[in-house]
């Protein structure tokens, strides 16, 4: 079972999200906050695998709450969620570590099958998001910003690393950048955790926008950026 928690400062939305992934039979929600000092103490109270964060809410925002769960030694997974087509906010949460960021505009089926992605490993973000915020972010102070020690450790990335971490900046599935590279997608999954190791981020999403804001991406951008 993956065990989910929902923070939304809205009890109707709460009870409506546990309702929908209740009805899936490898979901359990194990606990529900309403603001984020509350879902900190739920989550290390229950250690859920994925917790479903609103991003707007009074006294403790999602985006710091995100930050403070990602802090501790085993952390959950956050899928960050909002009403609010925001690309700074989605910035931002994803800076906190969010492992993904989902509209709350979103189809029953597309949340479950959300949780699901996150909770396998995959980082959870809409193509066109995704594109949309890295058109946003450029040049290296931003990055240095967000990612200091990310951004440090560039040097501990062999030729063949740096090659998959720009091909991770457009945006690229784990498929995609094995057709571009002519590789298998087991060696990228490879490549991608390695890279994240060596330059200790959270997901394949800070590395994208890490990769992004330091100009490491090929020229030949897909959607022709």
């Amino acid at each position: 079972m993956i065990r989910v928690i929902v923070v939304d400062d809205q009890a109707l939305i709460r009870a409506g999200t546990r309702a929908i992934l209740e009805s899936a039979e490898d979901i359990e929600v194990v606990g529900e906050a309403a603001d984020g000092a509350e879902a900190v103490a739920v989550c290390r109270e229950h250690r859920p695998d994925v917790v479903l964060m609103d991003l707007r809410m009074p006294r403790v925002d999602g985006v710091t709450a995100t930050a403070q769960l990602k802090k501790d030694p085993t952390p959950p997974l956050v899928l960050a969620l909002t009403t609010f087509d925001d690309d700074q906010l989605m910035i931002d949460a994803l800076t906190a570590g969010a492992d993904g960021f989902l509209l709350k505009q979103l189809t029953p089926r597309d949340l479950i099958s959300a949780v699901r992605a996150v909770n396998g490993g995959a980082s959870v973000l809409n193509t066109e998001l995704s594109r949309r915020i890295l058109r946003r972010i450029s040049g290296p102070t931003a990055a240095s910003t967000a990612f200091p020690d990310a951004a440090g450790r560039l040097d501990l990335l062999s030729e063949r690393e740096r090659e998959v971490l720009g091909q991770v900046g457009l945006g690229l599935d784990n498929a995609e950048i094995a057709e571009r590279l002519f590789m298998s997608v087991s060696t990228v999954k490879t490549y991608v955790s390695r890279t994240l190791t060596k330059l200790q981020l959270d997901n394949r999403v800070q590395a994208a926008l890490l990769a992004s804001q330091l100009r490491l991406t090929p020229d030949d951008h897909p959607s022709g950026g």
